[in-house]
């Protein structure tokens, strides 16, 4: 567990779910560690869940690289297409983080970690911060109709964002005195659809070939502008604007400190090889509130705030 003295005020991180989007909560954490401001409890929803897990673990730069050279090619190998449950079953892609990457116990962590995900039966919020912090995550990460449910301790687990897509109420729980949150759903409802782009899609040797199955793909689930909504238009604009009301009621209860919101719109729900461009999204964002965060913390911006 990490150091909370009283006369330090605890930073907290709150990273809201988003898929794709949820690239950007890299480049915000990579910006805090230029700042020196390490916060010391980090609970996720979703992708956010993913990302905290690899940063609360310390593989935040090696996973950063990687997302970075991700390909269309890549991110469709690593998709096991199912339609049972969801259109993905996320088993292939989470045993190959497990592979490449340490799968600590939450509770064995130098940074106080926690997973939103939704218990399926009850619909109750259910925060998990015990036991290994990539099964916690995946869990967070069954969106519906797109990832399948995954079993924890004999319940099966939902999104996090069903029920709380930006966990600022989690971080204060754990004790953060100040919370930075990260919320990836904050358009209007009428800019939630994105379409998919074709930039950046392939490089090299079978590009072509690989940006035309995508293309396939997105004509299948998705549709150009002049077309009636397809399957990942409906899905995605509406667990969007779900999400955008529930964090618009949970933040007007207890807000955040500070609330980043990645400028990403045109970013589809698969648009994992664009990582790029959502993690400067990110680093610019955090940049922008560097002088209100160092006021919030006072003393804990010398470089005492990590654990």
């Amino acid at each position: 567990m990490t150091d909370t003295r009283p006369d330090q005020p605890v930073l907290g991180l709150a990273l809201g779910g988003g898929a794709a989007k949820g690239w950007a909560h890299i480049g915000v954490l990579q910006e805090l560690e230029r700042m020196n401001l390490r916060p010391r409890v980090v609970c996720g929803t979703s992708i956010g869940a993913l990302v905290g897990a690899v940063y609360a673990s310390g593989q935040l730069e090696a996973f950063s690289d990687w997302v970075q050279s991700l390909t269309v090619r890549d991110v469709l190998g690593l998709m096991d297409f199912s339609f049972s449950g969801g259109v993905i079953k996320g088993e292939k892609l989470f045993e190959f983080f497990q592979e490449r990457h340490q799968n600590p116990d939450i509770q064995d962590l130098d940074i106080d970690f926690a997973a939103v995900a939704t218990d399926m039966r009850n619909g109750r919020e259910t925060w998990l911060d015990r036991g290994p912090v990539l099964q916690a995550a995946r869990a967070s990460c069954a969106l519906p109709g797109l990832f399948s449910p995954v079993q924890h301790e004999g319940h099966w687990m939902l999104d996090g964002g069903l029920v709380n897509p930006v966990p600022v109420s989690v971080c204060r729980a754990m004790g953060a005195d100040v919370v930075l949150a990260v919320n990836l759903n904050h358009l209007p409802a009428g800019k939630h659809i994105a379409r998919p782009n074709r930039r950046g899609m392939a490089e090299g040797k079978g590009a072509e070939q690989d940006e035309s199955f995508w293309q396939k793909v997105m004509s299948f689930l998705g549709s150009d502008e002049d077309e009636d909504p397809g399957f990942f238009d409906v899905m995605t604009a509406s667990v969007d604007i779900m999400q955008d009301r529930i964090t618009r009621s949970r933040m007007a209860g207890d807000p955040a400190e500070e609330m980043l919101a990645p400028e990403l719109s045109d970013f589809a729900i698969m648009d994992f090889h664009r990582a790029g461009e959502a993690i400067e999204e990110g680093r610019r964002l955090a940049g922008e509130v560097e002088s209100r965060l160092q006021a919030w913390l006072g003393e804990a911006g010398d470089g005492d705030q990590g654990a």
